[in-house]
């Protein structure tokens, strides 16, 4: 599985002309200007001709970035696929392993082995698949792109920081078509400024090294706001009485609110908290509270399927029970799903785009609407949705 971006926040750095990013046109032009640029960055001559040398655009990788099946999945069915009992036995394992770096990390920057192994799983499979793409040709055809240059032209020169370091090939380094490398999928930028050496080898290498992989991963994730020792997010059920519109991200209650009205908590936490209640698949599926560190799994990566599948995926690994799956309403089918959001659009909603995608912006219009026509506001679209509109 390959996500469409890694434990990093999308943010472009500022080195020459990056900024103001070019994109298009003809490929090798494309390619000369990135060779001025590397100069302009203080690169040598020598260096970006032989840096470049070999860099030519991939055609899938342009073919992967525009389909992304994967965001179309729901929860159940994406978790049910990402945390299954051999990758929970294999965890526990290289818990057991790794010990003393899961413990360093959780030491320095607060972050549990939980989370991390989660993380570490749903990349890369522990580092068993890292991607098979020519990282340097992926960057250099998304930045050519006009999708995105901003994102990923400097990742090119992040990369040839790395490559002077020694730990990064132009020709042989490999990993996901969105250009992450490495056991938890990083873009190069990430890993130039926050790399860790976890092992005392000199290098922080997170392609080989499973201790550098788990420092860097938890010196991101705590540079992005992760709370040491503070829950992420536990299962819940639901009354059936519960006000739905207080239901859904951005909405926090302390918990001991949320217990006043009926929930009840799978797991343990501390009623002091403040946490939203979570539907993902509505009323009648899987419900949980997450809290202020759910929100930091957004800088990892945008799908809240993913997300929550993620957050879900560490406190298996943390030891909880597999969720109540419940009975939710069947979800809408890709074409129903682009009837709504029209629907949502002709009525005044901004939904983004109409992609038959459920994302945050068409869940906040469908659980506004259910409450306008007198259906339960929880977010989770269905047919009779639709035929109110």
């Amino acid at each position: 599985m390959k996500l469409i971006s890694s434990l990093t926040v999308a943010v472009a750095l500022t080195l020459g002309g990056a900024a103001h990013a070019k994109c298009g046109g003809n490929f090798n032009t494309f390619v000369k200007g990135l060779k001025k640029e590397a100069r302009a960055n203080g690169f040598s001559k020598s260096d970006a001709i032989t840096f470049f040398a070999n860099v030519k655009a991939d055609g899938k990788v342009l073919k992967l970035d525009r389909s992304q099946a994967v965001f179309r999945q729901n929860f159940s069915q994406f978790a049910g696929r990402v945390v299954s009992s051999n990758r929970l036995k294999v965890g526990a394992s290289k818990r057991k392993q790794f010990n003393s770096a899961f413990r360093a990390a959780e030491a320095n920057y607060g972050v549990p082995a939980p989370v991390l192994l989660a993380f570490w799983a749903m990349e890369t499979d522990f580092g068993a698949n890292q991607g098979g793409f020519n990282t340097l040709n992926a960057l250099a055809t998304l930045a050519h792109d006009c999708r995105r240059p901003e994102l990923f032209r400097p990742q090119i020169f992040a990369a040839m920081g790395l490559w002077k370091k020694g730990t990064f090939s132009p020709t042989k380094s490999k990993g996901a078509w969105a250009g992450e490398i490495g056991m938890v999928q990083m873009l190069p930028e990430d890993v130039l400024n926050n790399g860790v050496d976890g092992d005392g080898d000199g290098h922080g290498d997170l392609v080989r090294s499973a201790p550098d992989a788990i420092l860097t991963s938890a010196k991101v994730l705590q540079n992005h706001g992760w709370a040491k020792g503070q829950p992420w997010m536990v299962e819940v059920s639901v009354p059936s009485n519960l006000d739905w519109a207080k239901t859904g991200l951005g909405k926090p209650q302390k918990v001991s609110s949320w217990q006043k009205q009926g929930v009840k908590l799978r797991g343990k936490a501390s009623s002091k908290y403040n946490a939203s209640l979570l539907l993902p698949e509505g009323r009648k599926g899987p419900a949980f509270l997450v809290f202020d560190n759910f929100d930091v799994y957004f800088k990892w990566n945008k799908s809240l399927v993913n997300v929550t599948s993620a957050a879900y995926f560490a406190t298996r690994l943390n030891g909880t029970a597999r969720f109540n799956a419940g009975n939710p309403d069947a979800p809408l089918s890709g074409a129903d799903m682009v009837k709504l959001q029209k629907k949502l659009k002709a009525r005044g909603h901004d939904v983004g785009k109409v992609d038959g995608i459920l994302g945050a912006k068409t869940r906040a219009a469908v659980q506004k609407e259910q409450k306008r026509v007198g259906l339960p506001a929880d977010a989770w679209p269905t047919k009779a949705l639709i035929g109110k509109l």
